[in-house]
């Protein structure tokens, strides 16, 4: 299986990606979730063969190496696995598409080298981090289950909160080591968002999707939209943030013209 080699702490981060000379798509899953949620919900054959897919494991998910030092998992280490995947798919640039955790890595990337980011799509993605924010989204308890490494129990708290999860998304949660999910949550709650006068710099095309019961991350999107010069919001209608992606109906539809648009 593909894989690239972060060249600072020699992190190995798995991938899929297409061999066609199609123009290149990123795909990086949300939080607990791995690469092949984008084909098991139907992205990537919507995406192929009129555009090439690259679909990594982020660092502490999927295949991926998965330290379990809180200090593994910053935003710097995060982007050079970015990055180290897009060198290692012979790339210069790539549209980037992220979903959560991975629309902020890819916000993080076109803040910070924007040479890399044709167009950028925020799937339920913010720029700010908010303490507090992962026990809203998972269950008060949620890091405590983890540390004890009980993935089970962490699968349990996630459907008595939110109802059943889809198939897909529980088979990603089953596959997490839950010690490097910790580490993983940990350094992202106390990291640091993108400031209002860093978006207001940012000038690659983005397309901001968010669910409007998906606060406060609406509201974020609401902001962004206003700051970022390329920015364009389409809300969701009556979807949540665990809802985000599921149907893809409506998301593919707002997608594949967006990155038309904007391909070089």
């Amino acid at each position: 299986m593909p894989h690239a080699v972060n060249p600072v702490d020699a992190n190995t981060i798995y991938f899929d990606a297409s061999t066609t000379d199609a123009p290149p798509v990123l795909l990086m899953h949300g939080s607990a979730l791995s690469r092949s949620i984008w084909r098991g919900l139907g992205y990537v054959k919507a995406l192929e063969p009129k555009f090439s897919t690259i679909r990594m494991d982020l660092r502490g998910h999927g295949r991926s190496g998965k330290p379990h030092e809180v200090s593994a998992y910053s935003m710097e280490a995060m982007l050079g696995d970015v990055q180290a995947v897009i060198e290692a798919t012979g790339h210069d640039s790539v549209h980037l598409i992220g979903y959560s955790f991975g629309a902020r890595v890819g916000l993080a990337l076109a803040a910070r080298a924007p040479q890399q980011v044709r167009s950028l799509t925020m799937l339920g993605g913010t720029h700010a981090i908010e303490a507090g924010q992962l026990a809203a989204l998972f269950f008060d308890g949620y890091l405590d289950t983890l540390k004890a490494g009980d993935i089970d129990g962490f699968i349990a708290g996630m459907e008595t909160g939110g109802g059943k999860l889809d198939p897909a998304t529980r088979l990603a949660f089953a596959s997490n080591d839950p010690l490097a999910l910790a580490a993983y949550f940990e350094a992202t709650e106390s990291g640091a968002g993108i400031s209002e006068m860093l978006l207001q710099q940012i000038r690659t095309p983005t397309l901001l999707m968010t669910g409007t019961w998906d606060r406060p991350r609406i509201e974020h999107s609401r902001l962004m939209a206003t700051l970022m010069p390329e920015a364009r919001l389409v809300e969701l209608p009556g979807r949540t943030h665990g809802g985000t992606l599921f149907p893809p109906g409506p998301i593919l539809e707002e997608i594949l013209p967006f990155l038309r648009e904007h391909d070089r």
